[in-house]
């Protein structure tokens, strides 16, 4: 199976947001079903997609003419309280569980690193939590450094990741 990847579009949100309670619902049997239910409520709203795409460069990955994985990236200027304002960050990274282990998400990342260098960004951030072992391993090979520990998301522990470009 050949995996084609491309930047996503507004157009694709109806897609990345199924991709994304796709890839997120492997998470649901270690969450609350409080904390599920708010993590299912950003997912399945298409207000979350279109915030973000409208301020990032999307990446997806395309298999048969499915989306099958997605990773964002936010340029600099958009900083939130994990995020500083002179940081890029990567956002959403997700595959489809029928199609992990094909080097999906590690491509994503890749793909946003060389537009983050592209745009002579200096730092690009990102978080992950504890139960996204799989993630954070991807991040460590592609040299991310875990900087500290962030207050809890979803009740679960998060880390604040950086790469530093410059």
């Amino acid at each position: 199976m050949e995996l084609h990847y491309r930047e996503g579009a507004t157009a694709d949100i109806k897609h990345l947001l199924a991709l994304g309670i796709t890839a997120y619902g492997q998470f649901q049997q270690v969450l609350t079903e409080e904390n599920w239910n708010k993590l299912y409520t950003n997912l399945s709203s298409e207000k979350t997609y279109v915030d973000l795409i409208e301020k990032s460069k999307c990446f997806v990955c395309v298999a048969n003419n499915e989306i099958v994985g997605m990773a964002l990236l936010i340029p600099s200027g958009n900083p939130t309280k994990i995020f500083q304002a002179d940081w890029s960050y990567i956002r959403m990274v997700g595959v489809n569980p029928r199609f992990e282990g094909r080097g999906i998400a590690k491509k994503l990342t890749q793909l946003c690193i060389e537009c983050a260098i592209e745009n002579e960004e200096k730092i690009i951030a990102l978080h992950t939590s504890e139960f996204m072992d799989a993630a954070r391993h991807i991040y460590e090979k592609a040299g991310f450094k875990r900087v500290k520990e962030i207050e809890p998301i979803f009740g679960k522990r998060y880390w604040l990741y950086i790469l530093e470009l410059g």
